[in-house]
């Protein structure tokens, strides 16, 4: 029988205990004496949001399917565990062998955030891991970073031996096959990464020096030895269809953030929208089969009891085969009593009747996403929503019995003036109005419109990669406007307007675009008590504060900067196959306000037909 990391005194004394215990339905179990590799999977966040993530669950199946590999998870403990465990000197544990994640070969962790960055060095200092990189011998494991993140993997460079860049299907089993080789051969740490430095797609930061010019700009970036790629090309799954999916995903003991199956129905978007990071990175769009959908989602619903299953894409909408798909999940989960949920879908006559089908229209909210007030700044963003669709759209569902609306826009996008913070509020108004032109016997009660404004954060290998940020203070000013001009509208008692934190969004946008310089202020804010920092009731800004200014970081160098075209950027030695030259002529086209087509519509020639397939290909022998 296990022995838990935690005793029953401990369990009772903190928050959720079965955050920490495993044993859930479709964990894996294996004899850690029959495994040659053993590989701890991190998301560096609480449980319920870790077992949330669909990618750690792809990656947990497959390397469950080798014999010789025992994959486990491990999630940030909470507040209250971390001082017991440090007070009480308890190592951090793996939830399915309750080992300490010390005694296992690889410790990987998923990067889907900047806001966690604090929680990888909470994760690493438990574990009793050395925080650099460099302090580690041969008896720890190797830290390897993945996910979103490490698009621009240099601000936490310091602390990583190797960062995998891509899709985690394609390239885990050599880099394992590669370890298994070196271990037998008694080979040390140093050999391995150097070697290991040869697999497409695996970034290892030791081995590159970054020389900086006297304003603080990158004048070189190159590896130190011939061997050792002076280039990472992005790892990219092009059959979807075929490669490896969970049909029995873990089942969480209490109830996540997502409780739900997650079935992904394709990957990339085809719309190119000018500040989305994931349209660029995750390009070409390639969709899987709706056959194999429908029986991955029966065999899912089937091992894990979920009581309702969701489509995941950035544009469910663009799926060309949804309308076959929903059909079919409609009928399938009648049977079961199971509730579907449809996220990313454009509200349009199809998505309207869908949504009739699945939901509760009495007590469900539409969402639309126009990012932008006006129709110049939506046409600068790449948007291409109009207002008269937005306007058809909600006056659809309004007759359709929804009288719940949530709208989501930016503030602070480039060019953005002051008349498109102020046409935030006027198109609340217009669907407010577009409601109550409905005859009032055949309205759904009063209307209710959320607005709700993030501030922009510029994010690499985007169009708007170059573009300074505003401050807190003028975020701030600027939600300020728009607050005050739905106060003037005459349904103003129908809208309610929520903004997100500015502090954050500024470090967000410095942690963001930032170069190694980074990580000694990153290790000086956890020092200082910086934890959690995705969280609003931990966060302190003053922490970081202090941090920058004890390390000597510039926050306007990294933010409101305006950065030269032909300036070397942290990650520019990354190919993701969308070029640095279309992303510059996107980055033109913005400031002119020209619409570029989407992937359907025609080429732009951003370089991702390189792969070779997905929507690139589509039609063509």
């Amino acid at each position: 029988m296990r022995k838990l990391a935690l005793n029953d005194e401990i369990l009772l004394k903190i928050d959720k205990p079965a955050r920490y215990i495993g044993g859930e339905v479709n964990s894996v179990m294996k004899d850690p004496e029959k495994v040659n590799v053993r590989f701890c999977m991190c998301f560096p966040d609480v449980y319920e949001i870790g077992m949330s993530h669909l990618g750690i669950q792809v990656l947990y199946d497959m390397f469950n399917r080798r014999e010789d590999v025992w994959c486990e998870r491990v999630y940030s403990p909470w507040i209250d565990l971390d001082k017991i465990m440090r007070e009480n000197h308890i190592p951090l544990f793996a939830l399915e062998s309750q080992d300490p994640i010390k005694e296992f070969d690889f410790l990987g962790i998923t990067i889907q955030y900047e806001m966690c960055y604090t929680n990888i060095l909470q994760v690493l200092e438990l574990s009793g891991i050395p925080l650099l990189a460099s302090q580690r011998d041969d008896e720890c494991p190797i830290v390897i970073g993945g996910g979103p993140c490490t698009y621009n993997p240099e601000p936490l460079a310091d602390f990583f031996d190797m960062f995998y860049i891509g899709e985690g299907e394609t390239v885990y089993d050599a880099l394992i096959d590669l370890y298994k080789e070196y271990k037998k051969d008694g080979k040390s740490r140093r050999e391995f990464l150097e070697a290991a430095s040869s697999v497409p797609g695996i970034y290892v930061p030791s081995l590159y020096d970054v020389i900086y010019n006297d304003d603080g700009t990158i004048a070189a970036f190159k590896p130190l030895k011939d061997s050792v790629p002076k280039v990472i090309q992005k790892q990219i799954v092009m059959d979807i269809t075929n490669a490896v999916y969970p049909e029995t995903p873990v089942v969480p003991f209490i109830k996540a953030t997502q409780d739900r199956v997650v079935l992904e129905i394709q990957r990339g978007c085809i719309r190119g929208c000018r500040f989305c990071q994931a349209g660029m990175l995750y390009r070409p769009t390639r969709e899987r089969n709706v056959d194999m959908l429908r029986e991955v989602a029966v065999k899912m619903l089937k091992s894990t009891g979920h009581e309702e299953i969701s489509l995941s894409s950035l544009s469910s909408s663009d799926y060309t085969q949804l309308e076959e798909l929903v059909n079919f999940l409609i009928e399938e989960c009648r049977k079961q009593n199971v509730n579907i949920s449809l996220p990313s879908l454009r509200i349009d006559a199809f998505s309207l009747d869908v949504m009739s089908k699945v939901q509760d229209v009495r007590k469900s909210s539409l969402t639309f996403a126009p990012e932008a007030g006006s129709q110049r700044l939506r046409d600068v963003i790449n948007k291409g929503l109009t207002e008269e669709v937005i306007l058809k759209g909600a006056g659809e569902a309004f007759e359709g019995g929804w009288n719940k609306v949530k709208l989501y826009f930016m503030l602070g996008l480039p060019t953005e003036t002051e008349e498109d913070r102020k046409a935030i509020a006027h198109l609340a108004e217009k669907i407010a109005e577009r409601y109550y032109e409905i005859p009032k016997d055949q309205r759904n009660g009063k209307c209710q419109i959320t607005v709700s404004t993030s501030f922009f954060v510029p994010k690499p290998f985007t169009p708007f990669q170059w573009a300074p940020m505003c401050t807190m203070g003028d975020f701030l000013g600027r939600a300020k406007t728009v607050n005050h001009e739905i106060r003037e509208q005459l349904n103003h008692k129908s809208i309610r307007y929520h903004w997100h934190e500015a502090d954050v969004t500024v470090l967000e946008g410095l942690l963001a675009r930032g170069d190694r310089k980074v990580s000694a202020a990153i290790l000086d804010a956890y020092k200082n008590g910086a934890l959690y920092d995705a969280w609003s009731e931990t966060f302190d800004n003053e922490k970081w504060l202090k941090a920058f200014e004890h390390t000597g970081i510039d926050i306007d160098f990294y933010t409101t900067r305006v950065r030269d075209m032909d300036e070397i950027l942290p990650w520019d030695f990354i190919d993701i196959g969308v070029t640095k030259k279309f992303l510059k002529k996107e980055w033109e086209r913005a400031q002119q306000g020209i619409i570029t087509p989407n992937c359907h519509q025609s080429c732009s020639g951003c370089g991702a037909a390189k792969y070779k397939g997905g929507v690139c290909f589509e039609g063509k022998n």
